[in-house]
């Protein structure tokens, strides 16, 4: 299909159509490697590994899948190959699920799971310059969000059908094996929207580049407000081992609490993401103040709060995974918006990590302390996050 013959009433409909496949590639792809991910903790024990190494190669794992999204967002940038980067990267991050299966060793499970981080930080950058283009059409926001749902629905999925795995065939080899079905299925669909699609950029009109060519000042102010969201933003992990610390909650309930702020996550993306498209960086603002006091309540200690807690957890988390990338597209001049998307993930990977670990040491000290520096570390963003907003309509002029 040619894109560029396609008139101005035709666009929207096609530009749709592109951000449902890359959907339904972000929601096999996440039934692929969310699933692993809730056993891959157990697995590495069972293969021998002790707790450090499990807690070392998640971390190096999360690392390496922030911080390597600069490089190949600016690798993005440079070659304009957005489809290439981005099938290599889905291809390492989920064929990387199934061979563990074939791992008799921890050394190697270890490897391929921070293989798999390492995949996602190729493809993601390229990916959001892609889905930007389309999203200009369809709306920042609603585009954005509609992708985050999809993926979302994956989340929730996969862990489910891994439960049922283990509790029919109790083989973790096994599991990892099923689990190349959604991998296959989710580079099948990558592959079909490659050759329907080979120029995603004619989606989005042409406008003219900054003369500089550098990034706005506004977006850096954006990546520092959205950097003390994310380092106030707790972990699930923390929330989880402080209701089983406590025996607040049954451990069935656990994973089924997070699967709801999945599904919670995916609900407010959509209502987040069309806000924005119509009131601006003041959607984020409000999202951020609502969801800044969830860590008042999931800290607490009782089960009904807890769940209330989750539940603004799961709002806080839609709105940051649509709202906060439809901004990069729009404060982001369009010749740079893979090294804008790299740059931004990064420091938000790198913010949410310092955060967590600053958290998770508060914890064992004052649970009071990690709620203050939750709600305060939040809150501190949102003068910038206004500030964002009164200046972001003189760049998407430009």
């Amino acid at each position: 299909m040619n894109e560029s013959n396609l008139n101005n009433d035709s666009v929207r409909p096609v530009a749709v159509r592109f951000v449902v496949l890359l959907g339904f590639v972000s929601l096999f792809a996440d039934m692929t490697y969310e699933a692993a991910r809730g056993i891959s903790g157990p697995y590495l024990g069972i293969l021998g590994a002790s707790g450090l190494v499990v807690g070392l190669t998640a971390g190096a794992g999360e690392l390496l899948g922030y911080g390597l999204r600069y490089v190949f967002g600016l690798l993005s940038d440079r070659t304009r190959r957005y489809w290439t980067i981005t099938i290599i990267g889905y291809a390492v991050n989920l064929l990387a699920v199934p061979l563990l299966g074939l791992a008799h060793h921890w050394e190697l499970a270890a490897a391929l799971m921070i293989a798999e981080r390492i995949g996602k930080a190729i493809r993601t950058p390229a990916r959001d310059v892609m889905l930007s283009y389309a999203t200009a059409t369809v709306g920042r926001g609603w585009g954005f969000a509609l992708h985050e749902a999809m993926d979302q629905i994956g989340a929730m999925v996969g862990p489910v059908i891994v439960m049922a795995v283990l509790a029919l065939r109790g083989s973790y080899p096994f599991a990892f094996g099923v689990l190349a079905i959604p991998a296959v299925l989710a580079l099948t669909v990558l592959v079909a929207a490659r050759v329907i699609y080979p120029q995603p950029q004619t989606l989005e009109a042409a406008s003219e580049a900054r003369p500089d060519g550098r990034l706005p000042a506004v977006f850096w102010l954006y990546l520092a407000a959205v950097g003390c969201v994310a380092a106030g933003f707790a972990d699930y992990p923390l929330i989880a081992f402080h209701i089983k610390s406590h025996h607040l909650i049954e451990d069935p309930w656990i994973p089924l609490l997070y699967a709801c702020a999945m599904g919670i996550d995916a609900l407010a993306a959509l209502v987040f993401g069309r806000w924005y498209d119509r009131k601006g960086m003041r959607v984020l603002a409000a999202a951020v103040a609502i969801s800044s006091v969830f860590a008042v309540f999931a800290f607490s200690m009782h089960w009904v709060m807890i769940v209330a807690g989750v539940v603004l957890w799961g709002v806080g988390m839609g709105a940051q995974e649509s709202v906060i990338r439809a901004a990069v597209a729009d404060l982001v001049p369009k010749t740079r918006r893979g090294t804008g998307f790299g740059i931004f993930n990064a420091g938000y990977g790198f913010a949410w990590f310092a955060g967590s670990v600053l958290m998770g040491v508060l914890y064992d000290y004052s649970l009071p302390a990690v709620i203050a520096f939750s709600v305060v570390s939040q809150l501190a963003s949102l003068p910038m996050l206004l500030g964002v907003g009164r200046r972001a309509g003189r760049i998407q002029e430009i």
